[in-house]
């Protein structure tokens, strides 16, 4: 299933822009990797590390396509994840997410899942935009791994709060709920190929990722050329 083109319905709705390489640098042409292997049957060589890139490249690129998943998955359920239904981030019964940033937001904070999901896709956008991270060469800083798996650590959290929501309360009405589980099968190769959430963050979806990694297990194959 073609999901990209499923999000590009929502491209208004984005709370943030969708974020791109200079065309023609090594990132670019990354990140029309990703979209090519994303067009064939398995997603398991969607998220192996291509032949001649370097792991930090790989991350950065993949970084800023998840962030552009969930900015555009968002649209599809902005209408639904209000401060009225949603006054509280959780993940079902047992699990609620504070804010907080360690800069403009110091301490955590209790906020509605909207609020949330608006600060984690703000920080997300200015970490991305911080060359001092995300450099524009190939040369990374030693933070860049530990902001990495921060980030989809939090991203997590974005499906989190979906699934346990969203899912059979509006998205599996409208049939959108097989473009949501296609993300988020992607998200969760791609974080399990490279240790990137710990498997205790991952407990509110636990069923759910135990079903995908079951489906989808890692095996040698052939690397789409580039």
């Amino acid at each position: 299933m073609d999901y990209r083109k499923f999000l590009g319905n929502y491209e208004g709705k984005t709370f943030k822009a969708k974020k791109q390489f200079f065309q023609g640098t090594k990132r670019d042409q990354l990140q029309k990797y990703i979209v090519k292997t994303l067009g064939g049957e398995s997603l398991r060589a969607a998220v192996e590390l291509p032949p001649d890139t370097t792991r930090e490249e790989w991350l950065a690129v993949n970084t800023v396509d998840f962030y552009n998943q969930i900015n555009l998955l968002y649209g599809c359920i902005s209408e639904y994840c209000t401060h009225q239904n949603c006054p509280t981030m959780t993940a079902g019964p047992r699990y609620e997410y504070l804010w907080a940033d360690g800069k403009s937001v110091p301490k955590p904070i209790k906020c509605s899942a909207p609020e949330y999901i608006e600060y984690l896709l703000s920080w997300v956008d200015c970490q991305l935009d911080d060359e001092s991270i995300f450099p524009p060469s190939d040369v990374f800083p030693p933070q860049f791994l530990i902001t990495v798996r921060q980030i989809f650590k939090r991203l997590f959290r974005f499906y989190a709060h979906v699934y346990h929501n969203h899912l059979k309360q509006q998205l599996e009405d409208v049939g959108e709920d097989r473009h949501l589980n296609t993300c988020f099968k992607h998200f969760i190769m791609f974080v399990t190929e490279f240790d990137l959430v710990d498997s205790r963050e991952l407990q509110p979806l636990a069923s759910i990722v135990a079903q995908i990694l079951e489906q989808n297990p890692k095996t040698s194959s052939d690397h789409v050329p580039m």
